[in-house]
């Protein structure tokens, strides 16, 4: 197996387990995850075992990735939704009160 694609298969690999990982945390913390965020974590989980990733456009997501960009944002918010964590928020505007 050539380095190119021991590295896929290790993307592959981290990605599957960290799709896993962030059910496994909801349910043990008794989160319930919203219908989309459970039909996200399947379907991608589906594309990553079918195809090795879980974008089509190369432009997407970094070569040799499994998961793009914005999917792995995604991830790390249902990730911190499962532990409990207040998701950090991007691109919103500061409340007055915060900006004093």
């Amino acid at each position: 197996m050539s380095p190119w694609e021991q590295q896929k298969e290790a993307a592959k690999r981290a990605a599957l387990n960290a799709l896993k990982r962030a059910r496994r945390s909801a349910e043990k913390a008794g989160v319930s995850l919203s219908e989309w965020e459970g039909d996200f974590l399947d379907s991608v989980g589906e594309r990553i075992q079918t195809h090795g990733r879980a974008f089509a456009d190369p432009e997407k997501g970094a070569p040799g990735q499994a998961l793009s960009a914005m999917q792995g944002r995604k991830l790390k918010e249902i990730t911190a939704k499962a532990k409990g964590e207040t998701p950090k928020r991007r691109w919103a505007r500061k409340s007055a009160q915060s900006e004093e």
